[in-house]
């Protein structure tokens, strides 16, 4: 038995940006997107086939137009891309993450430090850091939560893929010590993916969580459904081992909010083929026996 969770694969900030991705290509012959527009692979490849490069470095641009990916870029990028009159900016920015970007701005105004709990390295985070004019502290995790030092009071603002027991954790552990304003960024649909993986996850023998190895939102589904039963992170069908599903029974499906529904479909159906495959042999090994 295979089920998949209710909320599952593309949020409302994806389908945007892709929709704009593909929406540009279709009227222009030189499109680029600075970053991968979303963090899947096999979706950025496709839309890289629709003729939407990749950009590392938009300086190797003369002219055409630049779509800013899902996760925003630093302010000061932003600010130089702009100044050139040659190049046409298309701002695919989840407004969940804009609205982040936005608070973190209007704080750097002010004399409270800005905490942002999330990954240093991930892109949204990098963005979210360039708007608080040097006021910003990244805290991942409680350890590093308990080992903050600084002075004054804080505002504490959240990555959007960040999970709520993360969040509060930290909340919770930096109230002891200073007084702070509490920002809730995390996104709904973040959430509600988590939530819908969780509850699935206590249902079955197995989960399948599909999405891009580089997509936080992914890694975290995973790192959820881990607890609660046997979890396997895949990015395609291609990933998936015959050896996992001999002792299971019921299978869970879900995907990051950067995996598109195509990917889905394909991973349901090789995951059919390797269990109607997994029956045939066993009647045949049954068969056998009675002889």
């Amino acid at each position: 038995m295979i089920k998949i969770a209710d909320k599952s694969g593309f949020c409302f900030g994806v389908k945007r940006a892709i929709s704009l991705a593909e929406k540009t290509a279709n009227l222009h012959k030189k499109v680029y997107t600075l970053g991968p527009v979303i963090h899947n692979p096999q979706e950025v490849e496709r839309l890289n086939d629709k003729g939407i490069k990749t950009l590392k470095d938009p300086k190797s641009v003369k002219d055409g137009i630049i779509i800013l990916r899902t996760h925003g870029i630093p302010l000061q990028l932003h600010n130089e891309l702009e100044k050139k009159k040659s190049i046409e900016i298309i701002d695919a920015t989840c407004p969940f993450v804009k609205r982040a970007q936005d608070i973190v701005k209007e704080l750097s105004g002010k004399d409270d430090a800005i905490i942002i709990v999330g990954e240093k390295v991930h892109p949204e985070v990098a963005a979210l850091v360039s708007y608080g004019s040097g006021k910003c502290i990244v805290v991942e995790n409680i350890k590093k939560a308990q080992k903050l030092k600084v002075k004054g009071s804080l505002s504490i603002v959240s990555q959007t893929t960040q999970t709520p027991e993360n969040f509060d954790s930290i909340v919770k552990c930096l109230k002891k010590r200073y007084k702070i304003k509490v920002f809730n960024t995390i996104c709904k649909a973040t959430f509600d993916r988590q939530k819908s993986a969780e509850k699935l996850a206590k249902t079955v023998d197995m989960m399948i969580v599909i999405g891009g190895k580089n997509s936080g939102n992914t890694t975290r589904l995973a790192q959820i459904c881990s607890t609660r039963t046997k979890t396997y992170h895949i990015e395609t069908a291609d990933d998936l081992k015959k050896a996992w599903f001999k002792s299971s029974n019921s299978i869970g499906l879900t995907a990051g909010a950067s995996t598109p529904y195509w990917i889905i479909k394909q991973v349901r159906g090789r995951i059919e083929e390797i269990c109607s495959d997994g029956k045939k042999i066993l009647k045949k090994a049954k068969s056998k026996e009675k002889k």
